[in-house]
């Protein structure tokens, strides 16, 4: 079974990734690691249980104009290593015309910031439930669509008087996300476009920006093997809030960036080995942009973000799949 060609990895592209949960403080950044669709499609595999592993690793250093070594001139690096396990349950119903599934996924992130930050921070991080996603296939052309609303539920691993203190996070995030694709002769090229909308912190009551997502994938598959350049672009595209309630806990949108862009170029290939698929990309982050205007204007500019390299493996394969009905016996006279 080609699961490249069946569009497994068309839900097997989600990967949590708490950006700068290490400071313990706000504006922890995406939710969703950058590029996380990278690979995926608006395909979706025959009716069936489909399990995927992901792994990867974020090798970054802070940049920015509140970068804490910027001062000395020293690297204040990022370091993340993720794994994560989800399901992918496509039960042959069709809505509207669209194939439905559905995703679960639970992440596992060991993250740490280096001097002066000084932080080392692991744990499960909260899991992600997509109830329900929707794919069509447009007019018999090789294009699809899909379209689908996943949500972080706070159950992660969560510390300090305001639970940001690891890798959880006392709030919900919810994640619509849309995937145009032309799927046809081995190519797959798709761009997922998804946006991160957060509730208020339920102890601190700030709540932190919207984060765009794009990722970019053009890839060919010949025989066995598939192979291509990605890209990816993240951003906050509005400001934080932070109320009357949020200022008395010690909370400020003036300590955090309130606005972002980071893209990122690389490359992809994978393997389908018949019963499983493995997929490998690595993109190196070429621009990282951080700003806080009202900051700027008053004093100095906190905003730092991440700028590194990723390198992220998925493994994916079916559990179950419906038994073929039997075929009605020949008889002859």
């Amino acid at each position: 079974m080609n699961m490249n060609s069946k569009a497994l990895l068309a839900a097997a592209g989600i990967a949590a990734f708490a950006m700068s949960p290490a400071f313990a403080n706000e504006g922890p950044g995406p939710s969703t690691k950058p590029g996380a669709f990278i690979g995926a499609s608006a395909g979706v595999p025959p009716p069936g249980i489909y399990m995927f592993n992901q792994v990867f690793t974020y090798q970054a250093n802070l940049t920015g104009p509140g970068n804490p070594g910027a001062a000395t001139g020293q690297h204040v690096g990022v370091h993340a290593n993720v794994d994560v396990q989800g399901f992918l349950f496509v039960p042959g119903w069709t809505f509207l015309g669209a194939t439905y599934d559905a995703v679960i996924v639970q992440p596992f992130v060991d993250i740490s910031v280096g001097t002066p930050v000084n932080a080392q921070l692991s744990g499960m991080f909260d899991t992600y439930i997509v109830p329900v996603e929707l794919s069509w296939k447009l007019w018999n052309s090789g294009w699809q669509f899909k379209t689908g609303l996943g949500i972080y539920v706070p159950d992660g691993t969560k510390t300090g008087v305001n639970g940001l203190g690891n890798v959880g996070q006392p709030y919900y995030t919810f994640q619509p996300e849309a995937i145009l694709s032309y799927l046809r002769d081995g190519w797959n090229l798709s761009v997922a476009v998804y946006e991160e909308f957060n509730t208020a912190n339920s102890v601190t009551h700030y709540t932190s920006g919207d984060i765009l997502h794009a990722d970019f994938t053009a890839t060919k598959t010949i025989g066995k093997w598939t192979f291509g350049p990605v890209a990816y672009y993240w951003g906050q595209v509005t400001n934080d809030s932070c109320p009357i309630s949020c200022i008395a806990t010690g909370g400020s949108t003036l300590a955090h960036y309130q606005s972002t862009e980071v893209w990122a170029v690389g490359g992809l290939v994978g393997y389908d080995f018949g019963p499983a698929s493995l997929s490998v990309w690595a993109t190196q982050e070429v621009t990282a942009k951080a700003s806080n205007a009202a900051a700027a204007a008053i004093g100095a500019d906190p905003s730092a973000v991440a700028q590194g390299t990723t390198v992220f493996a998925t493994l994916s394969y079916r559990l179950w799949a419906p038994e073929a009905p039997v075929a009605p016996a020949m008889y002859h006279k």
